[in-house]
């Protein structure tokens, strides 16, 4: 069954770059409720001279910051198969759309839409729980043509954001995979997953499970602004050490890396994560797909527009843009990201080059594997039982 979502309805909805004097709420990425791309037009705010714009700033204020909700949806299939060439997985599964971490360079901010909901603000509060998650899951590893292999679990939103603590699914769908023995890594910048090492470490002794903790700045103050919702950095530092001291092999993902605001850490973030236990380190820099451009522009015209172009630049040096595209103009908005397969990732060009120096150097001092992902063991697994559904429509002959 589809989510039960009802539509938000946007009248006057604020242009995709507010006045950054008034657009912020606490503990949240962005405050921008922006129409996404298939919606068939948008409103602009417009000053009409009788300081109505003054007035609904006023009104913003006085309002209760937004509340998360979450809608039950009965999913009818979670397995997603993955043929990118730059992606180290063929199999991932989230059990969540949306994700309260509210991180403002979120890459999946734009799969919203397919919801029609806003990739800015309601990515972050109007989330939708796969409440049936691990029956279908147990469903789909018993088909006889399903081959195992590593199943990517969060890979485009947090599996261990808040709401895991009261719904469970990613419990749930560990639990699933270690009943039949299949390998799975796990991505997070959330404390969450510590609850569930009981499930991760015997897989993980068994080489069947990994974890990837996502660091991108040991700067507490940055990291509230960025990724406002996710573990602060001390305590996804603390994650790596405990989940290897549990025996769980941990990879560190320093991502995404943006010029000018968090590409100062890079050396201290994969020593830290040496220290701290960690076997691997990763990196990917800033991509801004669809409305996540927009909303990261504003998000620089907030904290820091002293910067905001500098950092615009590089970040378009670094996706290889064409100087012609990277300035709006006539009607066609500045291109800021090339989404092609073997340069989204990592970037192209000097700058890139020497961000992957650099990871290498700081990498090799520090001893750690330039794996983003690691083999596990698929020769254990076993398919699960699972019962035949039953036709509601037809009638029993006993």
């Amino acid at each position: 069954m589809p989510p039960r979502i009802i539509p938000i309805q946007r009248a006057g909805v604020a242009a995709a770059t507010p006045d950054p004097g008034r657009d912020t709420l606490k503990g949240r990425g962005t405050a921008v409720a922006m129409p996404h791309r298939f919606e068939p037009g948008t409103r602009e705010a417009f000053d009409d001279g009788w300081d109505t714009l003054d007035e609904a700033a006023r009104a913003r204020g006085a309002a209760p910051p937004p509340a998360t909700t979450v809608t039950h949806e009965q999913a009818r299939s979670l397995l997603t198969r993955n043929s990118s060439p730059d992606i180290p997985f063929t199999l991932s599964l989230n059990p969540y759309r949306g994700c309260e971490h509210g991180c403002i360079y979120c890459y999946a901010r734009p799969t919203h839409a397919y919801l029609d909901l806003s990739p800015g603000l309601d990515f972050e509060t109007r989330l939708v729980a796969k409440i049936n998650a691990a029956s279908v899951l147990q469903r789909e590893l018993a088909r006889p043509g399903h081959q195992a292999s590593c199943i990517a679990i969060g890979s485009i939103t947090d599996a261990y954001q808040p709401i895991e603590r009261e719904l469970r699914i990613t419990r749930a769908v560990l639990q699933v995979l270690g009943d039949c023995a299949h390998p799975y890594a796990l991505i997070t910048k959330s404390a969450g997953v510590l609850r569930d090492l009981d499930l991760i470490a015997p897989a993980a002794h068994a080489g069947r499970a990994w974890v990837s903790v996502s660091i991108t700045t040991l700067d507490a103050q940055l990291a509230r602004t960025l990724e406002p919702r996710a573990a602060a950095p001390q305590r996804r530092l603390d994650v790596v050490r405990r989940l290897a001291s549990a025996g769980v092999p941990v990879g560190v993902n320093v991502a995404p890396i943006i010029p000018f605001i968090n590409d100062g850490d890079i050396e201290a973030i994969i020593q830290a994560a040496a220290d701290a236990g960690a076997c691997s380190v990763h990196h990917t820099v800033l991509r801004l797909p669809w409305e996540v451009a927009p909303l990261f522009r504003q998000w620089l015209q907030v904290h820091v527009p002293e910067r905001a172009a500098r950092v615009m630049a590089r970040v378009q040096d670094l996706h290889g843009i064409d100087p012609s595209q990277r300035a709006a103009q006539q009607g066609r908005a500045a291109r800021d990201y090339d989404a092609s397969f073997g340069q989204r990732l990592h970037g192209v060009g000097p700058w890139a080059d020497l961000i992957r120096q650099r990871i290498a150097k700081a990498r090799a001092r520090a001893g750690l594997s330039p794996s983003g992902f690691m083999a596990l063991d698929c020769r254990a697994f076993r398919p699960p039982a699972v019962a035949p559904a039953v036709d509601a429509r037809q009638g029993s002959l006993f």
